[in-house]
């Protein structure tokens, strides 16, 4: 078996407390303990815990008898427990629901030696139902219910406005990219690729073939998806680029890549939606930096690329693009500063005081894995396809003047910059059998950081104000000075795989501030704007940032809560600000000397906009591989699970939820389909007695245990994603040749 290592390079997140927070060295990696999987996928599922899932295959640590595939990582005690998982989280995208649970779609089956499937079955006899201590009782895993209309991996993954999320593409089968060579069949490559777009949960409509993924053949995994405030999305492929409209299956196009650079997976550039805010009008523009500019022959087929691509430099461009502009102006890209070097598998993480932190990746070559290449029959790097790992992180400040963009003063290399070979190779990571890396943001080295009261637990779109309260010990020198560069952001870290994090968004709310006579200051927040394609429902982070040092965050959600057209409300109406002479903090002084500052629309304030720094709802990372269509969701009774919930969602055309329809179709445990589990994250419970293999009765129906669902009537196979046909051989001969 191929030497596995871990992909954990975390963020420090507001879970910690300051007190904690202050005894790390700012701009450095500290040990974060053993995850006892690889972080494959993760997310942060509310302040304490890091949720991470892991393929199937023969891990170390154990969930009952059979080797765990996933986890539960504590950011406070940097310790994990291991997670039941049954299915085999591999090359899926995944997303959240308007409620707070998590979903990821699609995978593959486990991969043995030589691409077979190596998949484990576990004992014939089911164990039975009213059982809860079982560890089969801890996802919802049954096809007969939840299920995808197509086979996909390596599928894009985007929500609506109103919480559906839309599926788009992917491999049936696959390899290295997403074609053979001669591309002959660019739309289905033989029944290996998936052109299609369907919806979650199902509405009805059957899966359309979509144009653009039949133009991009070969280089449309993962394709970059940003829904837009009209409801249409911008798709970025291969070097292609579209404005569609998932209702209609419209597609406009728009101008391609400058350069030809590609970067979706395996070129893997660092993507990201910049900030929403009162300055630009809270209108939505996508960066896109480093990827791959090979030729379209280096690129190869399923089975290799044609070029020993460890040899070739990543690209250092960086390209931007305003797909709706409000001006009148042509839509185009825009060419950004280059990145201090050339990057494939980097990523960024959106941090709360509206800068980017870009993370991991190589300077030479691509991600994924293969025996071979065209000409070299050994590579050397192991399966890696990439060299020259980038261990230093860097800072985007957008709002920074162009040619001082980015910035990496202060910050330590990783300890320990190696590739995986274990597939596909994505970014930086540690070995299994080391500690994750947990990295400090400079704002770290504030004596004094900002903290605050008040906080409402779900935002709205439009709709009254709400009111924060600073107190004065959170800040030193001036009130009216730390008001005026006091700003307040929402931030959702997204879905973390493959250097991606889906879903991904950074918004500033408008704000004013009064000023007290005690010093503390009262903030006076607009909910986010009356438009819900802006910020899709679901959960969110909410920070306060003083001078360019952020608060820890406040979990809150936004939007209904449920799969709808959102309620709108006009949009909130904010005082003018109220100032009071000789009022100070009683904190000390504290500010990131990389800090500027900006007239915050409407907010009449002035607000901060270039610190390093930020807790991340990514929990960051890096991201490696991709998974399974599955919803964990959290479980119920038996009997409660078979009536509509309002946590649950019609996840098929049975109505109420997670609850079987009448001739449901059923699946064999010899045919991988497009099923189906569901996720809702602990509300910071006792998860090492929840999560355990011996857990209790009690533990897994207390009102806080993690999942809610229908019985099941099969207990399938340990893998339930084996699928009839292994992916595609590098074994096999292909090529031009």
């Amino acid at each position: 078996m191929i030497n596995r290592q871990l992909s954990l390079l975390a963020l420090s997140l507001g879970a910690a407390s300051i007190a904690f927070a202050q005894q790390h060295k700012a701009g450095s990696f500290e040990d974060g303990g053993h995850t006892s999987v690889s972080a494959m996928m993760m997310f942060l599922g509310n302040t304490d815990k890091v949720y991470i899932l892991d393929k199937s295959e023969a891990n170390a640590v154990k969930f009952g008898n059979y080797p765990a595939m996933g986890a539960v990582y504590d950011i406070a005690t940097r310790q994990s427990t291991p997670m039941g998982v049954v299915t085999n989280v591999f090359c899926a995208s995944g997303m959240h629901l308007p409620n707070g649970s998590f979903a990821t779609f699609g995978g593959n089956g486990a991969v043995g030696p030589g691409g077979n499937i190596g998949d484990t079955t576990p004992p014939a006899t089911p164990t039975p139902l009213h059982d809860f201590s079982s560890t089969k009782c801890q996802w919802f895993d049954d096809p007969a219910v939840l299920h995808m209309q197509k086979q996909r991996w390596y599928s894009a993954a985007e929500p609506m406005g109103d919480g559906t999320i839309v599926l788009i593409g992917g491999f049936s089968n696959g390899g290295y990219i997403n074609r053979n060579y001669p591309n002959v069949d660019p739309a289905y490559e033989g029944g290996a690729a998936q052109p299609t777009y369907e919806f979650f949960p199902n509405n009805g409509q059957d899966a359309q073939v979509m144009n653009f993924m039949v133009k991009t053949s070969g280089l449309n995994s993962y394709a970059h998806t940003f829904l837009m405030p009209s409801g249409k999305m911008l798709v970025q492929a291969n070097y292609s680029t579209i404005l569609w409209d998932p209702l209609t299956n419209v597609e406009e196009d728009l101008p391609d890549m400058p350069g030809q650079i590609v970067r979706v997976y395996p070129a893997s550039g660092a993507v990201a939606m910049l900030p929403l805010t009162p300055d630009n009008g809270y209108n939505p523009s996508v960066l896109f930096c480093g990827g791959s500019d090979m030729t379209d022959y280096q690129w190869g087929n399923y089975s290799w690329p044609f070029a020993d691509t460890w040899t070739i430099p990543a690209s250092k461009k960086c390209h931007s693009i305003t797909p709706e502009p409000t001006d009148g102006s042509t839509v185009d890209y825009v060419e950004d500063d280059d990145m201090p070097e050339g990057r494939t598998m980097g990523q960024f993480i959106a941090l709360p005081d509206l800068t980017f932190l870009v993370v991991n990746g190589g300077q030479n070559g691509t991600a994924g894995y293969s025996d071979r290449t065209l000409n070299t029959l050994q590579l050397p790097f192991g399966k890696s396809l990439a060299s020259e790992p980038v261990g230093r992180p860097a800072i985007y400040n957008p709002r920074a003047t162009k040619g001082q963009r980015w910035s990496f003063d202060g910050f330590d290399t990783s300890p320990s910059p190696v590739f995986t070979t274990r597939p596909p190779s994505c970014s930086l990571m540690r070995p299994s059998s080391s500690p994750a890396e947990v990295f400090y943001p400079l704002y770290f080295s504030a004596t004094t950081r900002p903290t605050f009261t008040g906080a409402p637990t779900t935002l709205t779109y439009g709709g009254d104000a709400f009111d924060l309260t600073v107190p004065a010990s959170a800040y030193g020198g001036s009130a009216n000075d730390a008001a005026d560069k006091t700003i307040v952001t929402l931030i959702r870290g997204g879905w973390t795989t493959h250097a991606m994090n889906m879903g991904q968004r950074a918004m500033q709310l408008k704000n004013s501030y009064t000023v007290n006579n005690d010093g503390s200051i009262t903030l006076h927040v607009a909910q986010p704007p009356p438009n819900s394609n802006l910020f899709q429902p679901g959960p969110a982070l909410l920070f306060v940032v003083m001078n360019g040092i952020p608060s820890n965050g406040s979990w809150v959600t936004v939007g209904s809560g449920n799969i709808e057209k959102q309620p709108t409300l006009a949009e909130s109406t904010l005082p003018a600000n109220v100032r009071v002479d000789n009022v100070s903090g009683s904190g000390s002084s504290s500010s990131n000397s990389n800090t500027t500052s900006s007239t915050g629309g409407n907010s009449g304030s002035k607000n901060t906009a270039a610190i390093v720094g930020g807790i991340i709802a990514a929990i960051a990372a890096v991201g490696i591989l991709g998974a399974v269509f599955g919803i964990c969701m959290a479980r119920r009774r038996r009997e409660a699970a078979r009536q509509a919930s309002a946590l649950s969602y019609p996840m098929s055309s049975a109505s109420g939820g997670a609850v079987a329809a009448p001739g449901a179709r059923a699946v064999g445990s010899g045919f991988r389909s497009s099923d189906s589990s569901a996720f809702m994250p602990l509300s910071q419970g006792n998860e090492s007695a929840t999560w355990g293999p011996n857990a209790s009765t009690m533990n897994l129906n207390s009102p806080s245990t993690p999942y809610f669902d229908d019985a099941r009537n099969r207990s399938g196979e340990f893998d339930p994603y084996h699928q009839n046909m292994p992916r595609m051989s590098t074994n096999a001969a292909r090529g031009p040749y």
